[in-house]
């Protein structure tokens, strides 16, 4: 089966200095990998470098690109906005029309019509967690995704992810601590650790 997201021998960096390097790994669609490591490590620089918001210091990825959304620890609402009115801008933005379903499978319903920033911090987490599921992106990068939800709203968005995105041929890379209940293969980032020495200094990593 062909990956729906592919990396070879990848490295990438932050501030200038090489974080991780030799990473390769396929993901097939409908399929998910955990990231797992110590803080700082490079999971979320790994993530960014995925999504196309930084590049590569080496190595080559394909699959990602614009058919991936990256969710990072900000929920991405605008305040003034209600929950409703935040969703149909994102699903505008990707050119879609909102799916009302989307408020249930996130336990928003009973919230639609109040303003984003009235809510709780794990309201919020759900809301910007649904941005997900009214972009209809093919290839989710997500960074402590369940940052802030109680254990009900964890799992939740576990059946969302392995019942919707995933069985719809979708998949996920997952950078967390905790476990999702997902069937899915974990990624030590620690046996790819650059060591201090390597070659990448900040002329290199941005060129």
């Amino acid at each position: 089966m062909e990956a729906a997201l592919a990396v070879e021998d990848l490295a990438v960096a932050r501030g200038g200095t090489v974080l991780l390097q030799g990473l390769s790994f396929r993901v097939a669609p409908g399929a998910a990998l955990v990231l797992r490591g110590p803080n700082g490590i490079g999971k979320t620089s790994l993530l960014r470098t995925l999504a196309g918001l930084q590049p590569p210091v080496a190595g080559r990825m394909t699959g990602a690109g614009e058919e991936a959304a990256y969710a990072s620890h900000a929920d991405g609402v605008k305040a003034q906005l209600t929950v409703a009115e935040n969703l149909e801008f994102w699903a505008g933005v990707h050119g879609r029309a909102l799916d009302p379903g989307v408020l249930r499978q996130f336990d928003l319903v009973a919230l639609r019509d109040r303003l984003a920033g009235l809510l709780s911090a794990g309201q919020r987490r759900r809301a910007g967690l649904a941005r997900l599921a009214v972009a209809g992106r093919r290839v989710l990068l997500l960074d402590e995704p369940t940052v802030s939800l109680d254990a009900a709203s964890a799992a939740g968005f576990t059946r969302w992810l392995a019942g919707v995105h995933l069985a719809a041929g979708g998949c996920a890379v997952i950078a967390t601590h905790i476990d999702l209940g997902l069937e899915a293969p974990v990624l030590d980032l620690a046996a790819f650790r650059a060591p201090a020495d390597a070659p990448g200094g900040a002329h290199e990593a941005f060129l």
